[in-house]
C-alpha cells in the first residue's frame, strides 16, 4: 500500500515570478460553490474563487487505508468523483502565481485544505492557508493579508479520528454481521454510544414505577382580590401528602369552620436575571428545536446557508459566523458594535457598565479559536433584510441574532414577593415576581419560565384573608422523557462525547440506519437497535463506555494543541481494542433479531433473517415447523401484508392481490395455476423536469433495478435512476434528485458540473 507523506517544499523547482507591471493572478479554493459566490464579490476579478465540494481524497474503500504494523501511515486515494474536480483545480493552479486554501475554520476543513495542497502539482511556496469565521469583506481582506501555513497539529488530529472511527467500524462489524447474521449492521465510536444513551433512558422508563401523591391549593381573598396559595408546611416542616385519604383529612380540617387564614410574613427580594451566552452549535440546535422545532439536521442546513450568504439587494452577502464552534468568545470589534447598536436602540441603561464575558477558565479547547455564532453584521436586523429570506431562514436568524444582541445587554431587574399564610398547624406559600426593569428581556426571553405569576393583593404581616376555596389534586411522578434530537445533543455535550460537527449526521445516521425511531418528536429505540445495543455494551466494553469515549475525545484535542503525538494514541488504542475484537469473535454467541411482528399463522414471533443472498426477510421463529416468510421494506420495517384489489387478471379473469417484494409493490393473480403477475405503477407527484406534461413514474430495468422515468414515454424519454424532486438547484437551476445511501440521505443536483447537495429535510423537523 503506497504510503502518503506530507510534500515538502520544492526549493529545487525555479518559481516564475510575475514581471513588474503584471498583475498577478490569485485562486482561492473553498469547499462550497455557495460560498465563493459570496467571497467572489468581495474580493473582485482579481481572484478566482472555485470549490473542492468537501473532501478531495479519502481511504480507499473496503479496506482500512493505514497500515497498522507501520505506524498506522495512511494511504489516501483521490474519490472517483472527484477527479474532475481534482483536475480543475490543477489546471487553475498552474496559470496562478497564488492559491489560498480557504476551507472551513475548523479540523476537519484544515484536512481538506491539506488534501488539496497533496494534489496540486505546483510549488510550495505559491500555496498557502487562509481562515474566516465570518464572511464579511473585514474578515476575507483580513484573512488574505495574514496568511499561514497548514496547522499540521489539526490535520492530525482529524487524521486520528478518522482513523478510530475507521478501526471502530471496519473491526467490529463484521463480528456484528457474523453473530447476528445482519449485513446493516454496524458499529461507530460515537454512534454506538448515542445509541446506548437512547436505549438505558428506555430501560428506565419501563423500569419506573409511578408514586402517587397530593397537592392542595387554597383559593384566597383580600380586598375583593383572589389569589391562590400552595399548601406548603405542617407544623413548619414540609408536607408530603401520600394519599386520597390523607388529602381528604387535611381538606376536612383546613374547612374546620372557625380556622383563621392569617399572613404571618411577607419578604420582599431584588434579584438580577443574566442573559445567557452567544449561540455554540448544541445551543443553537437545542435552542431551535424547543422555540421552532427544527431538527438539528435542519437547523445546520438552514445556518449553512446564512453563513456562506445569502442574495440580499442583487449580492449574496454572509448573515452569521461559522456555526461548527464550541466556544462563547466573540472578538472585540463584535463587542464594540453591539455596545453601539444598543446604546443607539434603547439606550446606555440597556448597556452593563462592564461589557458581559462568558468565557470561563480552564481547558482552552482548541475549538476556542472561533467565536461564537453570531450575526456578521448586527445592523441587518431581522426584520429589515426579512424580504430576503425564506420563512425558515428568518426565523433562524431572528433566534441568533436575539440571542446575541440579548448578550451583550444589561441585566434584567426582578422584584419577588413572598407570602407565608397560617391557617392553624398548616402553613401556605403564594409569590409573585415584577419586572423593574427588563434590561436583555427587551430583545429575548431565554427561559421557558414566565417572568409574571399570579397576582397576589398588597399584604401585610397579621392580615387575615377569607378562605374561598380548598383543591386537592392527585398527582404521580413521571419517569424521565425520552431523548428528543435536542436533548440527546445537550446528554452527548455534557459527556464530552462528540463535537460539533458531529451531532448532526450521528443522530441521522442511528435514525436511517433503523436503530432508533421517532414517536412525536422523541427518540425511541427499534428492537434492532436495543438489541444491538445490549451485544456492545456486552462484549464492547470499553467503546461503549461514556467515560472511555470521552477521553478519546480529549487525547484529539491533545493532538490537536501538540500535547500528545498521534501515533502513540492510536498505539494506546489498538492492543486491547484489537484484543477485545478477537474475544468477541470467540465468545459472542449468535443471536437472533426479533422483530414486533407476530406469525400469521402460528402467532409466534417473527425474526428478522438474512438470505444467502444477503437480502433480509422476515422467518417465523417456528422455523422449521412453521416456514412463514414476511418480506421486510428498504428501511428494515415488515413489508405490509398483501392488499386486494378490485382488478381482474388479464389472462383467467381470477382476482389480483398487491404483494411487496424486494423491488416493491406487484400485481399478482390469486389462481394458483395462473399467478400472472404486473408491475404496480409507482407515481412520484412530480412533474417531467424535460417535457414538463407527464409525471415521472418509478420503473425497473430487466436486470431488476429501481430507475425514474416520464409515463409520457416513448413521446418523451427522460430517465433517471435517482428519484427527482420538484425543488430546484439554486446554483444552476437544474432539478434535484434524491441520493440516499448507508452513509447518508441528502438530495442533490442532477447536472453532474454543478456538485451542489444539502441534507434531505427531517420528517417532524
Amino acid at each position: 500500500m503506497a504510503k502518503t507523506k506530507e510534500k515538502t517544499e520544492k526549493t529545487e523547482e525555479k518559481e516564475q515570478k510575475p514581471k513588474k507591471g503584471k498583475k498577478e493572478k490569485a485562486l482561492v479554493i473553498v469547499e462550497s460553490p455557495a460560498k465563493s459566490k459570496t467571497i467572489k464579490k468581495i474580493l473582485g476579478d482579481s481572484y478566482q474563487i472555485e470549490a473542492s465540494y468537501g473532501h478531495i481524497r479519502d481511504f480507499p474503500p473496503k479496506v482500512l487505508g493505514f497500515d497498522v504494523a507501520n505506524d498506522f501511515e495512511p494511504s489516501f486515494i483521490v474519490i472517483p468523483e472527484k477527479k474532475a474536480v481534482v483536475k480543475k483545480l490543477n489546471d487553475l493552479a498552474k496559470k496562478s502565481d497564488k492559491i489560498y486554501l480557504a476551507s472551513d475554520p475548523d479540523r476537519e476543513g484544515e484536512a481538506i485544505a491539506w488534501h488539496v495542497r497533496q494534489v496540486l502539482d505546483v510549488p510550495e511556496s505559491r500555496i498557502c492557508r487562509i481562515e474566516f469565521n465570518e464572511i464579511t469583506p473585514n474578515a476575507i481582506k483580513h484573512a488574505v493579508e495574514s496568511p499561514r501555513a497548514i496547522d499540521m497539529d489539526r490535520v492530525k488530529a482529524q487524521q486520528t479520528r478518522q482513523i478510530l472511527d475507521r478501526l471502530v467500524g471496519y473491526k467490529i462489524s463484521p463480528v456484528l454481521w457474523e453473530k447476528m447474521r445482519n449485513y446493516r449492521l454496524s458499529a461507530g465510536r460515537v454512534q454506538s454510544v448515542a445509541l446506548r444513551m437512547i436505549c438505558e433512558r428506555e430501560e428506565e422508563i419501563e423500569a419506573f414505577i409511578p408514586v402517587e401523591y397530593w397537592s392542595i391549593t387554597a383559593d384566597l381573598e383580600k380586598d375583593k382580590k383572589l389569589f391562590s396559595a400552595e399548601l406548603a408546611k405542617y407544623k413548619d416542616k414540609k408536607i408530603e401528602i401520600k394519599n386520597e385519604a390523607e388529602a381528604n383529612k387535611i381538606v376536612d380540617e383546613l374547612n374546620e369552620k372557625g380556622l383563621k387564614y392569617e399572613v404571618s410574613k411577607v419578604t420582599f427580594k431584588d434579584t438580577q436575571r443574566k442573559p445567557a451566552a452567544p449561540f455554540i452549535t448544541s445551543t443553537l440546535q437545542r435552542e431551535a428545536s424547543s422555540k421552532l422545532g427544527y431538527g438539528v439536521s435542519k437547523t445546520m442546513q438552514i445556518a449553512q446557508k446564512l453563513y456562506e450568504g445569502v442574495e440580499i439587494g442583487g449580492e449574496p452577502v454572509g448573515l452569521i459566523t461559522y456555526m461548527r464552534t464550541d466556544s462563547v468568545r466573540i472578538s472585540d470589534d463584535a463587542q464594540a458594535a453591539a455596545k453601539d447598536f444598543i446604546v443607539d436602540s434603547w439606550g446606555e441603561k440597556y448597556y452593563p457598565k462592564t461589557p458581559n464575558n462568558y468565557v470561563k477558565g480552564g481547558k482552552k479547547n482548541v475549538q476556542d479559536a472561533h467565536e461564537a455564532i453570531r450575526p456578521s453584521y448586527i445592523d441587518k436586523t431581522p426584520d429589515s433584510i426579512k424580504q430576503y429570506l425564506t420563512s425558515e431562514q428568518y426565523r433562524l436568524y431572528k433566534l441568533i441574532w436575539s440571542r446575541f444582541m440579548a448578550s451583550q445587554m444589561a441585566n434584567a431587574k426582578v422584584k419577588n414577593t413572598s407570602v407565608d399564610i397560617k391557617a392553624g398547624d398548616y402553613g401556605f406559600k403564594a409569590g409573585t415576581s415584577k419586572i423593574m426593569f427588563d434590561g436583555f428581556l427587551k430583545v429575548y426571553n431565554d427561559s421557558d419560565e414566565a417572568v409574571d405569576t399570579s397576582k397576589i393583593p398588597d399584604l401585610n404581616e397579621g392580615d387575615e384573608v377569607k378562605l374561598k376555596k380548598i383543591d386537592p389534586k392527585q398527582h404521580f411522578t413521571q419517569p424521565p422523557p425520552r431523548f428528543t434530537e435536542a436533548s440527546l445533543v445537550k446528554a452527548l455535550e455534557e459527556h464530552g462525547i462528540g463535537r460539533p460537527s458531529t451531532y448532526a449526521p450521528i443522530i441521522s445516521k442511528i435514525q436511517q440506519k433503523g436503530y432508533v425511531e421517532k414517536l412525536e418528536k422523541a427518540l425511541a429505540p427499534t428492537i434492532l437497535g436495543r438489541t444491538l445495543s445490549k451485544q456492545l455494551v456486552q462484549y464492547f466494553t470499553d467503546i461503549m463506555n461514556y467515560r472511555f469515549t470521552a477521553q478519546m475525545e480529549t487525547k484529539l484535542d491533545d493532538i490537536a494543541e501538540e500535547k500528545a503525538v498521534w501515533k502513540d494514541v492510536l498505539k494506546e488504542f489498538y492492543t486491547p481494542f484489537s484484543e477485545v475484537v478477537n474475544s468477541a469473535q470467540k465468545n459472542m454467541p449468535r443471536v437472533l433479531i426479533e422483530s414486533d411482528q407476530v406469525c400469521p399463522k402460528c402467532g409466534k414471533k417473527m425474526i428478522v433473517r438474512t438470505s444467502r443472498f444477503g437480502t433480509q426477510f422476515l422467518g417465523c421463529s417456528g422455523y422449521p415447523e412453521c416456514k412463514t416468510m414476511m418480506p421486510l421494506t428498504k428501511d428494515g420495517k415488515a413489508a405490509p401484508v398483501d392488499e386486494k384489489t378490485d382488478e381482474k387478471c388479464e389472462k383467467c379473469g381470477s382476482e389480483m392481490i398487491v404483494k411487496v417484494g424486494p423491488y416493491g409493490k406487484y400485481l399478482q393473480c390469486t389462481n394458483d395455476e395462473c399467478k400472472h403477475r404486473k408491475s404496480v405503477v409507482i407515481t412520484t407527484g412530480v412533474k417531467c423536469p424535460k417535457c414538463g406534461e407527464g409525471e415521472v413514474i418509478q420503473r425497473k430495468s430487466k436486470y431488476g433495478k429501481i430507475f425514474f422515468g416520464c409515463n409520457k414515454y416513448p413521446k418523451c424519454d427522460f430517465v433517471s435512476w435517482n428519484e427527482p424532486v420538484e425543488e430546484k438547484c439554486p446554483e444552476c437551476g437544474e432539478y434535484l434528485v434524491k441520493k440516499i445511501t448507508k452513509k447518508e440521505s441528502k438530495l442533490q443536483c442532477s447536472n453532474p458540473k454543478c456538485g451542489f447537495s444539502k441534507p434531505m429535510e427531517e420528517e417532524n423537523a
